[in-house]
C-alpha cells in the first residue's frame, strides 16, 4: 500500500503544530516562506515518476 501525499502532508503539519504547542519555537511562517518551493519540486518529481510507472 502506497501512502498518500495529502495524508503525509497532514501528519507533518500536525507534528509541526504539536511541537510548537510543546514549547519548541519553530517560526512556522518563516519556515513556510523559506521552504514552500520545495513542495513544488517534490510535487513535480512525484508526478514525473508516477507517469513513468503507468
Amino acid at each position: 500500500m502506497r501512502p498518500s501525499v495529502p495524508g503525509i502532508l497532514l501528519i507533518v503539519i500536525g507534528l509541526l503544530f504539536l511541537l510548537r504547542n510543546l514549547g519548541f519555537d519553530l517560526h512556522l511562517g518563516e519556515l513556510f516562506a523559506t521552504w514552500w518551493p520545495l513542495a513544488l519540486v517534490a510535487l513535480g518529481v512525484g508526478m514525473m515518476f508516477k507517469n513513468r510507472r503507468a
